[in-house]
């Protein structure tokens, strides 16, 4: 008996020691070699955060691309309420919302097909990306407000997507609020 209370007192020890000191230290540490990672990739504009590469940021207006809908939170892009909607592909909430998405998505870009991503959330609903065609989609509404030319604002697109990551992995992207910002310092809105 009292061998194995010794036993499970320097069990306790050695374990708390080891996971509750050296590997949380451990962890710390290795997070400042790659501290732009390790602290939610924030984008900074004039030394004001505007937002984080990984995490979707709400745009509205035709003057931006817009990303994927979100249904995280009750207004959607919640960081803090991250998820899906989890509707099913039979709920009539679901069916209704991707419709009227699609109608508004055709009348803006009659006669294109509209890409899924651009009617349908994310797990997550925090997606920062959008495929090249989801943006593609986009252009002419986006060139027409801010008055340049759609090959222009191809280029930029073609600048900002990302391929696949080692060559095989993924789908090429493009991320929508380094897109939005590279376009207002490029091609600023007329006012």
């Amino acid at each position: 008996m009292k061998k194995n209370l010794i036993t499970a007192i320097l069990m306790t020890a050695v374990t708390t020691m080891l996971l509750g000191l050296i590997y949380p230290l451990a962890v710390t540490g290795l997070s400042r070699i790659w501290a732009e990672k390790a602290d939610g990739q924030i984008i900074t504009k004039h030394g004001v955060i505007v937002g984080s590469r990984i995490i979707a940021q709400p745009f509205t207006g035709p003057q931006y691309f817009h990303p994927r809908p979100s249904a995280a939170g009750t207004n959607g892009y919640a960081a803090d309420n991250s998820g899906g909607s989890n509707y099913g592909p039979t709920n009539q909430k679901l069916v209704d919302r991707v419709k009227g998405d699609v109608a508004t998505l055709q009348a803006e870009n009659p006669g294109k097909p509209v890409p899924v991503e651009l009617v349908t959330t994310s797990g997550s609903g925090l997606d920062p990306d959008l495929s090249p065609a989801g943006v593609d989609f986009q252009i002419p509404r986006v060139a027409k407000t801010r008055g340049i030319g759609s090959d222009e604002l191809s280029k930029l697109v073609s600048e900002h997507t990302q391929g696949r990551q080692f060559g095989v992995l993924g789908e090429p992207r493009v991320n929508v609020l380094e897109l939005n910002l590279a376009l207002d310092e490029k091609f600023p809105v007329k006012k």
